[in-house]
């Protein structure tokens, strides 16, 4: 008698652990990527530039950056350095989308999509940030390139590219 209650109480215990495990599992499948904080940074840096709040952007760039943007963009203005890249042809900025990323270290290079009004630019613009996050522990973009069509084959490996269009810096 015993063994069978100890037998239904370990197959009991072991349905238990397996459904734990499977929620683990699926809670991790369902997870949005996009919500990690590192990929939120550039989404939100992307959508802030592309959108002409250049004050929002600068924000989210580490101080190198930074002090690029100063000296090299119009007005040390980060959205004007990003409109420089669109072709009047393709519209207005409309959306931005996480689309995937890969470690490099203690970093992240994140891929992103746009969307604009028109053209080849409401087919798909191709982004890539360089994610780092700082000694506050907060995630700032390092690096940037892209802002080009999806369907232009530099769009591809622009993280591994030092040749990247757009590459800053």
């Amino acid at each position: 008698m015993k063994t069978k209650h100890t037998q239904r109480l370990l197959w009991i215990a072991l349905a238990v652990v397996l459904a734990l495990a499977l929620i683990v599992v699926v809670t991790a499948a369902l997870t949005p990527e996009e919500l990690n904080p590192a990929f939120a940074a550039a989404v939100a840096f992307t959508k802030a530039a592309s959108s002409g709040d250049g004050m929002a952007a600068y924000a989210l760039l580490d101080d190198d950056l930074q002090a690029y943007v100063t000296e090299n963009c119009p007005d040390g203005d980060v959205s004007a350095c990003i409109a420089s890249y669109i072709p009047a042809e393709w519209g207005g900025f409309l959306n931005v989308v996480y689309r995937r990323a890969a470690p490099d270290g203690a970093a992240w290079n994140v891929d992103l999509i746009a969307t604009y009004e028109q053209a080849e630019g409401g087919s798909g613009v191709c982004i890539y940030n360089r994610v780092e996050q700082g000694a506050a522990g907060e995630w700032r973009v390092s690096e940037w390139a892209g802002f080009i069509s999806c369907g232009d084959a530099a769009s591809r490996g622009m993280a591994a590219n030092p040749d990247a269009p757009n590459r800053v810096p």
